[in-house]
């Protein structure tokens, strides 16, 4: 099993990572059941995976539980420089990662390539941080005590990525838990583990002891999710993906009250007012709508712009869009690179139909685009009203609709009118308005502004049915240690 001829043939060090097949290490009882992975631009198969299960997840969680103690006993300098290590070695092979990461996933390069140098950045960041985990002294009530407050690695963390952002969300899920001192079992998403097993080779030439770090592959990620949370020895379970299965997830490890966290849906307001910089306003949704094709959970799902600008920022926002070119990525000047599978297609089709039959119009767009891969041309709708299926539901494609609005105050109602509170975005110069509006919408994170905001410095996470717990920052760290208090009489 190894990567297809063309794409090694694309990569600078082919020799290394022909051997992602072999990064999980683990022994094989799946009687040589294999799963493919395709390029969704090109229809080309691009792999050959093992299969794994409940069986091959059970190991991985013994090699894990079995290294984790003496991963804990290490000093913060020996897990930081080992992560350092991680971190120069995705930096030395970022184009690889880029080209391995564009293949499987379809995004343009250039997005790619930034996406591995954000996974490169959360490294950095946590083998920072590593040396930064204090405990506390409390003033004791009376003279012959001392009360203290230790933190220790919470142990065995399973942890299961997506697939829109298949480097960047590997980086930042694993490498707060190796800081801390925890050892992961990762379970990638079945149409992008060719990245993570990329980086696993890399995270073995960087030295971490054998256990520390575990991937498994899996086409189906039902068993391997419920064993992972069903297992005792598993302390913690971090997901991204879905608020249908984060729900189940909390499900499956409530028998254990299992630590989670969870970064889930998304239904991001990105709101005009009418004293906002507008060409600012069009640059900034172009970045929160379009960008990975609109596949993110942060991505401008309803675009609000108030009355006095509409029609301008409608203008100038289609005639931009209109220039997105859409294509595979390996083309050095596409902005779009195909949707995920034929179902993503078939959602944006069908929100584009809803939309026109309740009396949408299109602006641009709302059509698959002809050819083997997964394309669809950039779309921006106007005309939308609230009984909608785009005004209500999570598109995760190339759709802007362009909501007209009246009243400052009502607009923020409708923008929290949801079970999602996970990113929001707002443009607006008064002073007093930015501050008002900023504290009143229900979300985790807002962009003010700006169309864009993660950074490994700052926590990301969100609210409501998106979620619980942050990652990035060193908030992330915290996620993955318990607080011990240490009362000691006599003294």
């Amino acid at each position: 099993m190894t990567l297809s001829e063309n794409l090694l043939l694309r990569l600078e060090n082919p020799d290394l990572f022909a051997a992602i097949a072999d990064a999980p290490r683990l022994p094989l009882s799946s009687g040589g059941k294999t799963f493919s992975v395709f390029n969704p631009a090109t229809g080309e198969l691009l792999a050959e995976l093992p299969d794994m299960g409940v069986a091959e997840t059970q190991v991985a969680i013994e090699r894990a539980a079995a290294a984790q103690v003496e991963w804990a006993a290490m000093t913060a300098r020996e897990r930081s420089d080992t992560l350092w290590r991680w971190h120069q070695l995705i930096v030395r092979h970022t184009d690889d990662l880029a080209i391995i990461l564009t293949a499987e996933m379809g995004k343009p390069l250039a997005e790619a390539k930034s996406e591995v140098s954000h996974a490169a950045a959360y490294l950095q960041w946590y083998a920072e941080e590593a040396n930064r985990i204090y405990g506390e002294t409390i003033a004791a009530p009376s003279r012959d005590r001392r009360m203290i407050v230790i933190k220790q690695p919470i142990g065995v963390v399973g942890a299961i990525t997506p697939w829109n952002f298949p480097a960047s969300m590997v980086a930042r899920k694993i490498s707060p838990a190796l800081a801390a001192g925890c050892t992961v079992v990762l379970k990638p998403a079945e149409q992008t583990p060719l990245v993570a097993g990329a980086m696993f080779l890399l995270a073995e030439r960087a030295g971490f002891p054998q256990g520390v770090v575990n991937l498994i592959y899996a086409s189906e990620g039902d068993a391997v999710g419920r064993e992972l949370c069903t297992n005792a020895t598993v302390r913690k379970i971090s997901f991204t993906g879905s608020t249908e299965v984060g729900r189940l997830l909390m499900r499956q490890c409530s028998d254990q009250v299992k630590k989670l966290s969870l970064e889930l849906g998304g239904n991001a307001p990105f709101i005009v007012f009418d004293d906002a910089d507008i060409d600012a306003a069009v640059d900034g949704a172009i970045q929160a709508k379009f960008r990975n094709a609109g596949q993110t959970c942060v991505s401008a799902n309803r675009l609000y712009v108030q009355s006095g600008v509409h029609d301008e920022f409608a203008a100038k926002f289609t005639e931009r869009v209109k220039t997105l070119r859409v294509g595979d990525g390996f083309d050095g000047d596409v902005a779009i690179g195909p949707l995920i599978d034929t179902h993503a297609l078939s959602k944006i089709s069908g929100h584009v139909s809803d939309a026109v039959e309740r009396g949408g119009r299109i602006l641009c767009g709302g059509h698959r685009l002809e050819g083997s891969g997964t394309f669809y041309a950039p779309t921006v709708l106007v005309g939308i009203g609230r009984d909608m299926r785009i005004a209500r539901e999570e598109t995760f494609g190339p759709l802007a609709p362009i909501i007209r609005f009246d009243d400052s105050d009502a607009v923020v109602r409708e923008a929290n009118d949801t079970i999602y509170g996970l990113a929001a975005y707002f443009y607006a110069s008064n002073l007093s308005r930015v501050w008002r509006v900023a504290e009143a919408l229900e979300y985790g994170m807002v962009g003010i502004n700006t169309g864009r905001m993660s950074s490994e410095a700052a926590p990301f996470g969100g609210v409501k049915q998106s979620g619980m717990g942050r990652e990035g920052s060193r908030h992330g760290l915290e996620d993955y240690l318990e607080m011990k208090y240490l009362c000691m009489g006599g003294i």
